[in-house]
């Protein structure tokens, strides 16, 4: 096994799945939680795929629980200036 460390994200995985979009969120923790199994197989290649899909969707997680938010504060601000 080599001696070469992979990041998990499994924690920003299970804050963005929390606080953000629970559908990427999960698709991020799959992802996180394949990393350190791959290095215990010796599947250095794979455990770095793993990492870099568990970044991604953390973002995307991080990124479409943004514009919801965002979206709802515009609507509100909208339907508060309604008559």
């Amino acid at each position: 096994m080599q001696n070469r460390q992979v990041p998990t994200y499994l924690p920003q995985a299970i804050l963005t799945t929390i606080f953000c979009c629970l559908p990427f969120g999960v698709v991020a923790i799959v992802y996180a939680a394949q990393v350190n199994t791959k290095l215990q197989l010796g599947d250095y290649e794979g455990a770095m795929q793993a990492s870099k899909n568990a970044k991604l969707w953390c973002w995307v997680s991080f990124g479409v629980g943004l514009a919801v938010a965002v979206l709802y504060f515009i609507l509100m601000l909208i339907a508060s200036q309604a008559p």
